[in-house]
Formats: C-alpha cells, structure tokens, sequence
C-alpha cells in the first residue's frame, strides 16, 4: 500500500525537507468530498479512503460500510456525524474505536497525531517544562523516513500536520509565547 502522504514524488523530496509544517499537506491540498454535505449539520466534506473508515470503526459497525472507495467525513466538531456520503449518514463519533479530535476539541487526551500519540496535553507538558514545543520537528522527521500513516490512522485520512501547528499555536499562546 502506498503511503502518499508520507511518500512525496521523488522530486518534491528536498523541498519537503525545507518546509514549514505544512510540509505532508502541500502534497496533499485539501480536497472537498464533491458537492456532498453533511445530512447532519449541512458542512460540505472531505473525501476520505475506505481503508480510512474501515481501520477506524469498531469491528461490530464493520460489516456496515458500503462497497465503494471514497467517503465523506465531517469536520464539524458540533455534529455527531463523522463518515457519510451524499444524503446518507454511515457513521457516527460513537461508531469508531479512536477519539475524533476534530470533533473533541477542548478533549487535552484526544490524539492530534494518530501515528505517533501527540495530544494537546503532551503538547502543553512539554511547552510548561522547555518553553517550546519539538512536535513538528519530530513528526516532519518521521514524515521523512516514511513512519506515518495518515490515510490509515487519523479520523480525516489526510495529513495531521495542520491540526497539530494550530493546537502547538493555541498552547504557546494561552502559555503566554
């Protein structure tokens, strides 16, 4: 299986080294999930992989996912959906075996990072105790070596590097940087 987002093309490689966090996103630009809009809250989606959905479901709503490749999910953290597909709800925050931080945010347990456990309470640990925070670092270095797996790990199947450099910016702020 390909892991595009931690594989960029060959020669996007050097450059990937030398960008800010953001570094797995250009390569991967959002994308919205067609003309689809939530049945729940009316938010357009975001287009995620079946393997995304079928990693993340409780093994019991398995069987329920629909033959197809591509999904919406809702990155409206009010509404309980998280997977669904035009008119359609598939499943709900309740239906995954993982916290969806998107739709917890004020949740300090909730993993921003899937692939390697960042949370915005190990975040703000290490912001209280050096003053600084080396998670971007740490996650763009694994990036690097071909250690993520976004597509399968995080709730949204895209890169997390976004939802982690705001969660970083929030804490240096309420921290007082």
């Amino acid at each position: 299986m390909s892991h595009s987002c931690c594989s960029p093309p060959e020669p996007a490689k050097k450059a990937a080294r030398d960008q800010t966090p953001e570094v797995c996103c250009e390569f991967h630009p959002p994308t919205i999930c067609g003309p689809a809009k939530c049945p729940a809250c009316g938010a357009l989606g975001k287009p995620v992989q079946r393997v995304t959905v079928g990693a993340l479901l409780k093994p019991e709503s398995r069987p329920r996912i629909p033959f197809q490749e591509e999904f919406c999910f809702c990155r409206t953290p009010s509404c309980e959906v998280v997977y669904f597909r035009p008119n359609e709800t598939l499943f709900r925050k309740g239906n995954l075996v993982v916290t969806v931080s998107l739709k917890e945010p004020n949740d300090p347990s909730a993993p921003v990072c899937y692939c390697f456990g960042w949370t915005p309470e190990k975040i703000r640990v290490e912001i209280e105790a050096t003053g600084k925070s080396t998670v971007i670092d740490q996650i763009e270095t694994q990036v690097r070596a071909g250690n993520c797996y976004c597509e399968v790990t995080n709730p949204q199947g895209s890169c997390c590097l976004g939802n982690v450099s705001a969660v970083v910016n929030r804490l240096r702020t309420s921290a007082g940087d």
